[in-house]
Formats: structure tokens, C-alpha cells, sequence
């Protein structure tokens, strides 16, 4: 009987508990984690993320080209511009947008509004029909002394709905009325353009392109906004006064554009200084 007692004490000792409560047998080992299963797992993971990138990169290049070979091309008039396009207004009513590209514009800026209250009576049509092309479009404002910065940045805004792919908004500024002869002061044209901006940048997340005369930049922008890029309206097409460059340039008023009616309407004839490729950045 002692004997027998101590075999199955000794048996007893030898099958230990885990902390499950679990007996292990002798000569068993406590299991640890499966490492081998866990590098498998990673690896299957970062293939998965390395391949979705992969497809992203291949759609990404994919559009590119796509939007590349779809540019239009420029008319063969001597000009060294590869990227054309036209500004317009309620003077031209009636455009064929669908046909816009067809006749060599890869990009528009509309008018959507003038000082705190004034509309465009044809901006809406003019962006609701852009919209279905390939032309890439911009709004722009006329800007007046006669308002704040902030009030007509309130009816662009009003106005012109962000849209995906959208041109940054343009403030267009420049004499009219008596103003050639009696300029507002820098500082009292600053009060105004200041806040515009400011207004802008926070809705749209892009900031203004400026739309400008050589006399007005000389002395309303030159040094003073300097991060905006400028659309610069001189026929002769020269660098800006201080030698920088433009970045669009409104070089003709006489352009021609058919209309939905077939009926050839004058245009606004507009440059972007780029490349082809560097537009599908821009």
C-alpha cells in the first residue's frame, strides 16, 4: 500500500496545471505563440497594401494619359503656346461648350459677379453646361471700389459652387468708369482686395489668381501679392513690369468661336505659359 501511494503521488506531481487549469502530461511543453503564423499574416498584409498601391499608381498614370492625349490642340497660328483658352461673358451668349474643345480651348474663365450684389445673367448656364466637357473652367469677379472685400467675396462665394477640378477663382483687377483718370490709392485698393482673398483662400482652399493690366500690377500688385499667379492682359504678351512671369495671358479681343446657333461670335483669346504636361498638374 505505501508503494502505491507514492506512484500515484509521484503521478499526480507530474501532471501539472496550466494556467487554464489544463493538466499538462510529462514531458509536455507550455505552447508559445505561433511566430511563424504571424510573419505569414504580415506578409500577406503588406502584399495586399504593396498591390492596392500598385492599382492606385497604374489608374492614377492611367488618367493622366488619358487627359494628356484628350488636350486639345492648339491652333498653328506662330504662337509657342500649347495650351489655349477663352474668357467670356454675358457679351457672348449662346455658346456651344460641347464644341469648345473641338476648336482648340482646353481652358474658360466665366464672369460669375461685380462688386457685393451683381450676377452674371449667363454665369449659371455657362457653368452648369462647362461642366459636361472636357474644357477645365474658372470663375471670375469684377472687382469695384465701391464695396468691401469681404461683401463681394460673400457674392462670388454666393454664387460660384465648388466643383471638383475647378480652376482657382479670379479676381479681376482693373480701371473702369473714371478711375483711368482719378486711381483709387494703393492702400484704399489693398482694404478691398485684402479680405476678397482671404475669403477666397478659406472657401475654396485655393488662393485667387489675379487678373491685371500692365499700368494696375505695376502699381496695385507688384510686391504685394506675389503668391497669387497672374493673368496678365497685354497683346504684346511681354513679362510683367517687374520682370516676373505671368502665368495666363489675355492676348487677343478678337478671337472667334462658333456658336450653338453656328452663327461665329467674337472671343477673348487667352495662353496658359506651361506645358501640355505641366497643365494636367496645374
Amino acid at each position: 500500500m505505501g508503494k502505491t501511494r507514492r506512484k500515484t503521488a509521484v503521478r499526480a506531481s507530474a501532471h501539472k496545471k496550466t494556467a487554464s487549469g489544463r493538466r499538462l502530461s510529462p514531458g509536455s511543453k507550455r505552447r508559445k505563440p505561433n511566430r511563424r503564423r504571424r510573419q505569414i499574416n504580415k506578409a500577406r498584409l503588406f502584399k495586399a497594401v504593396f498591390v492596392i498601391i500598385v492599382a492606385a499608381l497604374i489608374i492614377f498614370a492611367a488618367s493622366l494619359v488619358w487627359r494628356f492625349i484628350s488636350l486639345p490642340q492648339a491652333p498653328d497660328d506662330g504662337l509657342d503656346f500649347s495650351v489655349r483658352g477663352i474668357d467670356v461673358s454675358s457679351y457672348q451668349s449662346g455658346i456651344d461648350w460641347a464644341s469648345v474643345s473641338d476648336q482648340g480651348f482646353a481652358f474658360a474663365f466665366i464672369k460669375a459677379t461685380e462688386g457685393s450684389s451683381h450676377v452674371d445673367k449667363e454665369f449659371q448656364k455657362n457653368w452648369e453646361a462647362v461642366n459636361d466637357t472636357s474644357v477645365r473652367a474658372g470663375a471670375y469677379h469684377f472687382l469695384s471700389f465701391e464695396s468691401s472685400g469681404a461683401s463681394q467675396a460673400d457674392n462670388f462665394i454666393k454664387t460660384v459652387e465648388k466643383k471638383r477640378g475647378m480652376l482657382p477663382p479670379v479676381i479681376d483687377l482693373e480701371m473702369y468708369g473714371n478711375y483711368p483718370s482719378n486711381q483709387p490709392d494703393v492702400d484704399a485698393v489693398h482694404a478691398i482686395v485684402d479680405p476678397f482673398i482671404e475669403k477666397i483662400e478659406k472657401h475654396y482652399g485655393m488662393t485667387p489668381i489675379i487678373y491685371t493690366t500692365y499700368h494696375v500690377y505695376k502699381k496695385y500688385v507688384s510686391g504685394y501679392y506675389d503668391h497669387c499667379d497672374i493673368w496678365f492682359s497685354d497683346p504684346d504678351m511681354r513679362q510683367l513690369p517687374d520682370g516676373k512671369s505671368w502665368t495666363f495671358c489675355q492676348y487677343s479681343f478678337e478671337g472667334q468661336l462658333k456658336g450653338a446657333d453656328g452663327k461665329i461670335m467674337k472671343i477673348d483669346l487667352n495662353v496658359y505659359r506651361g506645358s501640355r504636361f505641366s497643365w494636367l498638374f496645374y
